[in-house]
């Protein structure tokens, strides 16, 4: 494990490639087939492949310092197209794979990049059209699936190997590394220009907060999430560099049966995929006649974990019934995310106590973190030894922390970017007083540790002056089966009110559990006995509100938000005002009537 004293890898190359080298015969990454076989890569096998990427980059012209996007699921040939651009000293710039045209036009535009590699032949349509437009830089797309690099590795026969160590030892610690566009909820995303420097000490000190996570014998883990947001891509060149497997999973819909087979260590997801994973066994359940067993257990687990926070530890009785429900119920989650999980890595978005208690009542740690692509993804985390369920954790890599009069959290330090790419007037309101301004707020416990409340611009002053945070409200809903998306409204209105929309794939097992038939979500919406439970779920949700931050009324809609009609960003955040603009006859129809009897 690296120490502080170490000097720091020369750049993101040296950092990863190092970890292959010294691994060379053994399994540095796995992908996996259509028939969802998993192929080992040797650390030999990742250096010869980014090498042979490198030389067909050289070939088709790749310089020092270009643009190259990246726009793709999170597949093994995304991580060898990025080394290869580093190792010619060339920049990537990462695309969401479910951009659109404009998206793809303004991000290549922005940062110059004339080269795009694609994953499919959608992808590649609304690349080529952008190119067609002549005030467009992008001039050259590669298509993964129709073998892209395949052809670059037989561009690169015969090339000059050491053209590529000259490019790669020109790369210093304060050169651009990427430039990563944030998903962004309002306007046009911007760029955030990132060094190797941060990736490398930030890396370092991840390594060493996290040594009992990274460094366990067999470590491994599934990558799901897309390397086009900072969070994936931070955590890849991390677990690479220290030796953790890397399975690539392109289709999150296939991650439960992977998991099975390739049995991780580690998880590393956003809150939804963990709240994803709890209905889903208590829907099972549910089919099974066996709901109030899974509830009982699940009750168990949390309050077990939560006796593991208090002086005396849990008592001999709650010891029992613990077992008892990891027998009955528990050791199933358990297997079907593969039986080896020690320890969870959650980011993105607030995972709330309930869903941290739980998790680690199965025997799963899950260390909550918090960061923001200018932070080079995480700036706090929880570690094993220090951690509080809840909190966001303690920070990182030598960042400061400052939370405003208002409750914002501000940061300075070293893997704080440093400037928006072509946009000093962002870069100048960001970093106002010398400190960077996240737009989250929060507070600081006693020791230390981050709990996070809300944005700040998402902040809702009701009617009669109330200032309420909607995200408490939002992500506690979410917890509930039934609920896909939660916004909470109520801006200069008399009460707080919600949108929600359904979960489509749960409603099949959840009507099942209850004896009902079969509905479309339009029909569900308007079913007394769903109504009937929504309104628990919203009473629930209140409970840790005052009354003056509850939701009085809400309204079921028939559509849900999602990326793909982008009313969700690509890292699953809502985007506020569109719903707003778009929905406001919902809205409006839910202070038609003020009167405060019934929710909806």
């Amino acid at each position: 494990m690296p120490t502080q004293s170490e000097p720091l890898a020369r750049n993101i190359i040296d950092l990863a490639q190092g970890g292959w080298a010294a691994r060379g015969s053994q399994v540095v990454f796995r992908w996996h087939d259509d028939d969802l076989q998993w192929h080992d890569v040797s650390g030999t096998e990742a250096l010869a492949m980014v090498r042979k990427a490198a030389l067909g980059l050289i070939a088709l012209g790749v310089k020092e310092d270009d643009r190259v996007a990246i726009m793709a699921k999170t597949r093994y040939e995304w991580t060898i197209i990025d080394f290869a651009l580093w190792s010619v000293g060339a920049i990537p710039v990462p695309i969401y794979d479910s951009s659109s045209q404009d998206q793809i036009d303004w991000i290549t535009s922005d940062a110059n990049a004339t080269r795009v590699f694609v994953e499919t032949a959608k992808h590649a349509k609304l690349a080529r059209a952008v190119a067609a437009q002549s005030e467009s830089p992008l001039d050259h797309v590669y298509v993964i699936d129709d073998g892209a690099l395949d052809d670059l590795f037989k561009l690169g026969e015969g090339g000059d190997v050491a053209e590529i160590t000259r490019r790669t030892a020109n790369v210093k610690l304060d050169d651009l590394a990427t430039i990563i566009y944030t998903s962004g909820t309002t306007g046009r995303p911007k760029g955030v220009r990132l060094n190797h420097f941060h990736f490398v000490y930030h890396a370092r000190g991840i390594q060493a907060a996290l040594p009992e996570v990274l460094y366990q014998d067999g470590a491994s883990t599934i990558l799901f999430m897309t390397l086009a947001h900072v969070f994936a891509r931070l955590i890849e060149i991390v677990l690479l560099a220290t030796g953790v497997v890397v399975g690539f999973c392109p289709d999150s819909g296939k991650l439960v049966p992977l998991m099975g087979t390739f049995k991780p260590t580690l998880l590393v997801a956003v809150p939804r995929v963990f709240e994803k994973v709890y209905n889903g066994a208590e829907q099972t359940a549910a089919a099974g006649g066996k709901v109030k067993i899974f509830r009982w257990a699940a009750k168990q687990s949390i309050d077990y974990s939560m006796a593991l926070d208090t002086p005396s530890g849990p008592g001999a009785a709650l010891k029992l019934r613990h077992k008892i429900a990891h027998k009955l119920v528990l050791h199933r989650i358990v297997d079907l995310i593969g039986g080896n999980a020690r320890w969870a890595v959650s980011g993105s978005a607030p995972l709330g106590e309930r869903l941290g208690h739980f998790y680690r009542g199965l025997g799963i740690t899950v260390l909550e973190g918090y960061g923001l692509t200018e932070t080079t993804a995480a700036s706090h985390v929880n570690r094993p030894s220090l951690s509080k369920i809840g909190s966001v954790g303690l920070p990182l890599s030598d960042t400061e922390v400052k939370v405003a009069e208002d409750g914002e959290i501000l940061m300075r330090g070293p893997v704080v970017f440093e400037a928006y790419h072509h946009n000093p007037e962002a870069t100048e309101a960001a970093f106002e007083g010398g400190w960077f301004h996240s737009g989250d707020i929060g507070y600081e416990d006693s020791d230390g540790y981050l709990y996070l409340t809300g944005r700040k611009k998402e902040i809702i002053v009701t009617a009669g002056g109330k200032n309420v945070a909607p995200a408490v409200l939002e992500d506690r809903l979410r917890a509930y089966a039934l609920v896909s998306q939660v916004v909470v409204v109520g801006d200069a209105r008399p009460f707080i009110g919600a949108l929600i929309t359904l979960d489509a794939d749960a409603l099949p097992g959840w009507l099942k559990s209850h004896k009902l038939p079969p509905m479309t979500i339009e029909e569900a919406v308007k079913s007394p006995v769903i109504l009937a439970h929504l309104d628990k779920a919203v009473a629930r949700a209140n409970e840790v509100v005052s009354r003056a931050e509850s939701i009085r009324k809400y309204e079921l809609l028939t559509d849900d938000f999602t990326i793909e009609n982008g009313y969700l960003t690509p890292s699953l955040k809502v985007k506020r005002d569109l719903i707003l603009r778009d929905y406001a006859n919902q809205v409006e129809d839910l202070y038609k009537d003020t009167r405060e009897s019934g929710n909806h």
